[in-house]
């Protein structure tokens, strides 16, 4: 009997337990929906969302509530814990600040760094990464700070070329956001004997740094304007960075280089974050020298080697800038210089499955972020697209303008808890895209 007992309660502990975790996997029960930082919590640019429109409106979906005052830049955001994070220039200095995520009220900023040089693109560009209470930015000049989510005091701070020998492959400033995976903090300063760096979180101190040999004469020196993703490949965890001369895989847990591969870079800027997918990576960069690929990581007893699956030149397929996401098996993007026409591309073949209309929806390079079976394009002319996730064919699915649009309309959107967030430069828009 007291055997029959034990076994009832603990099958209903445990039917308890199973229940709980269901709830917070399908976001039924009491857990919180979460941006932490660029890209999304997986950095692949992928919303979890269910049940949003279909097909937007010409005149846009509802607005929720509009924040301005964040100041010039083109960062994106990350939300976590009730705020949203994200960077803003303001007079002459440069600023993280975190927003009331119910209805964008500033609840503080902290400086980062100097007001950028370049008039034309002033402001940060990185986003914000959030780890528990702390969050890491990354300023122009290559500040890097740690600082308390709740108040923004500055824990730590270092700066990627004093302490770290760290450049630019060109002169747009640094643009990085920082991977959190442990208790290492993941940057690029671009240095010679530094390309890569990881650091303690909590206090700063330096674990390990990366340098990159020689990887081919495409491209120039340096950081480039990607950031970090972790991968599985071969066996091995391993971070992979797309730099100045191309993109690279890194040890996890030495910092060793591990492969290169330099095709797939520009002599301009590289821009596009890298899409890893099992033993695969995705690479892609524009300005009519980078093109796109996918590559194979490889061992052959301790050597590792990027096979190179299929690559298209910059004139058959490239991303500027903008991203990709990968749905099931098929890429979907902004395909052409400074151009943003959309395309699904079979990943492991390279096959154009289909090519949108060569007059997009918008103009200029989109930035984009799936979401429900469809992917937000959001154009440099402030034109916003629903086209459908589908290798069935294009479907564009309506567009909206964002509203008093005067520089390029860059920052990455987001998709979260049936909204879609918007940084315009010195204002941010919640849409509500629930159906």
């Amino acid at each position: 009997m007291i055997r029959y007992s034990f076994c009832l309660i603990f099958m209903i502990a445990l039917s308890a337990a199973a229940a709980t975790f269901a709830d917070v996997r399908s976001g039924s029960g009491p857990a919180v929906a979460e941006w932490p930082q660029w890209r999304g919590p997986l950095r692949d640019g992928k919303s979890s969302d269910t049940g949003l429109i279909a097909n937007l409106p010409e005149s846009g979906p509802p607005v929720l509530w509009k924040a301005s005052g964040l100041g010039a830049g083109f960062s994106s955001i990350s939300i976590a814990d009730g705020r949203i994070f994200t960077m803003g220039e303001r007079g002459e200095d440069q600023f993280v600040i975190a927003l009331s995520l119910a209805d964008g009220r500033e609840l503080w900023r902290t400086k980062i760094g100097a007001k950028w040089k370049d008039g034309n693109y002033s402001g940060p560009r990185g986003t914000p990464t959030v780890d528990g209470d702390l969050l890491y930015a990354v300023g122009t000049y290559g500040d890097l700070i740690c600082a308390e989510t709740k108040t923004g005091k500055v824990h730590w701070k270092k700066n990627f070329q004093t302490d770290f020998g760290g450049q630019m492959m060109s002169g747009w400033g640094f643009s990085e956001s920082p991977l959190v995976d442990g208790n290492k903090l993941l940057c690029t300063p671009g240095g010679k004997q530094a390309a890569i760096v990881a650091l303690d979180k909590k206090g700063g101190r330096l674990l390990w740094k990366a340098a990159v040999p020689d990887l081919g004469p495409k491209g120039k020196d340096g950081a480039a304007y990607s950031s970090i993703v972790v991968s599985e490949a071969a066996g091995t965890r391993q971070y992979v960075q797309l730099l100045g001369r191309g993109v690279v895989g890194i040890d996890a847990n030495t910092g060793k280089f591990l492969w290169g591969y330099n095709k797939i870079t520009n002599p301009t800027a590289a821009i596009p974050t890298p899409i890893p997918h099992g033993d695969y990576i995705f690479c892609t960069s524009g300005y009519g020298d980078g093109g796109a690929a996918v590559l194979k990581i490889v061992k052959h007893a301790k050597q590792f080697e990027a096979e190179e699956i299929w690559y298209h030149p910059a004139k058959e397929l490239q991303n500027h800038h903008g991203g990709a996401v990968l749905v099931g098996e098929y890429l979907y993007f902004g395909h052409g210089h400074n151009k943003g026409i959309p395309v699904c591309v079979e990943f492991l073949t390279g096959r154009i499955v289909w090519e949108g209309d060569k007059r997009p929806p918008g103009s200029g390079s989109a930035a984009v972020v799936f979401a429900d079976g469809n992917v937000y394009y959001r154009y440099q002319d402030g034109v916003v697209a629903l086209i459908g996730a589908t290798p069935e064919g294009y479907q564009l699915k309506g567009t909206f303008t964002i509203p008093n649009v005067e520089k390029p309309s860059w920052p990455h959107p987001v998709v979260l808890d049936g909204k879609l967030y918007i940084r315009e430069q010195d204002a941010l828009i919640c849409y509500n895209v629930k159906a």
